[in-house]
């Protein structure tokens, strides 16, 4: 099923190559017989006719009257009347090589990008078009792109299961897990592996800067046939009604957190605002807010509040004790 893609793929490549050396060809030749530009170009006469159907509804932004390319026909002959600035063979300057070489190389060390082998026979094209270029000193580097990605990228394309013990956030506990991965990707800046994980028997998100350690095991990965990849084209946290819903009323310092998360709900209250949102679990909220400043404060639920109080009363308990510095592990047993 792959075979009929990929020689369509590479048709269409030849064809927008030949399309953007046909108006220079033209413009040097007016009045050439379509006949004799076809044995010219290598193509048929029916191929050229309609090529030059195409280019008749391209051109540049605004695709009107003035912005179009434009030909006149005489007979069998054809002339570019209008060229749209297509008036030479495409040519790359050195800093718009550069540029492409750039951009190639961070697409190909995106984690998650279905065609790599495609991508590096187009670098390595340009870069040998471009000959000062092939040993440019660029080095491209994404957010979150550590040696971690990097050995679980090359773990997950030699087909290999994993063990990895990883850190839930939600849950704040370190886990032992075997996975069998099904791809890696890249979502807000940040490198995940997607795997069936066996200990839930469901298919996870790992996100790879919480992944303390891997572990490649000898055997293939087998990822049964009711696995799903994710959806993420809204993100990798999808509230839903059967999750806990949180209100805060937070101070101008705080009302980033609109922007960064989702919420269901952002009004003003005075000067500050009354913000609702949906949480994976009352724990994961409880270190989030204390994690803020001192402009927010819990509205809901009553139990939230309760937690947050409570541990950070047990927090300035802490900090309230004598230090024993003969014996800091002592401190506070005389009190």
């Amino acid at each position: 099923m792959t075979r009929p893609a990929a020689r369509g793929g590479r048709a269409s490549a030849d064809r927008l190559a030949r399309l953007l050396n046909l108006v220079p060809y033209l413009l040097a030749r007016p009045g050439i017989e379509i006949a004799e530009a076809a044995g010219d170009l290598g193509v048929t006469e029916r191929q050229l006719r309609e090529d030059l159907e195409l280019l008749w509804v391209c051109g540049l932004p605004g695709y009107g009257p003035g912005d179009l390319i434009d030909m006149a026909f005489d007979g069998d002959r054809v002339t570019i009347t209008y060229d749209a600035g297509i008036d030479r063979p495409l040519r790359l300057t050195p800093d718009e090589a550069l540029a492409l070489v750039v951009a190639l190389r961070m697409l190909a060390e995106t984690p998650g990008v279905a065609n790599r082998e495609a991508v590096e026979r187009a670098l390595a094209k340009i870069e040998s078009a471009a000959g000062d270029l092939a040993g440019a000193p660029v080095e491209v580097r994404l957010p979150g792109d550590t040696a971690r990605v990097r050995e679980l990228r090359a773990a997950v394309e030699r087909g290999r299961a994993l063990r990895i013990t990883y850190y839930t956030a939600a849950r704040d506990e370190t886990t032992e897990r075997t996975i069998d991965p099904l791809r890696m990707l890249m979502v807000g800046g940040r490198a995940y592996v997607e795997a069936w994980c066996r200990r839930a028997d469901a298919v996870r998100l790992f996100r790879a800067d919480r992944i303390d350690a891997v572990t490649e095991l000898d055997e293939a990965a087998v990822v049964p046939p009711q696995a799903r990849p994710h959806d993420l084209s809204d993100g990798v946290f999808r509230p839903s009604a059967d999750l806990p819903l949180i209100t805060l009323r937070v101070g101008r310092s705080e009302r980033w957190i609109t922007e960064y998360y989702p919420c269901e709900r952002v009004e003003a209250d005075g000067e500050q605002w009354l913000v609702s949102l949906r949480v994976t679990d009352l724990g994961w909220a409880r270190r989030f807010v204390l994690g803020l400043g001192p402009d927010v404060t819990v509205v809901a639920p009553a139990e939230l509040a309760e937690q947050v109080r409570a541990q950070a009363a047990a927090a300035l308990d802490a900090y309230a004790r004598p230090v024993d510095r003969a014996n800091p592990a002592v401190a506070g047993r005389t009190q």
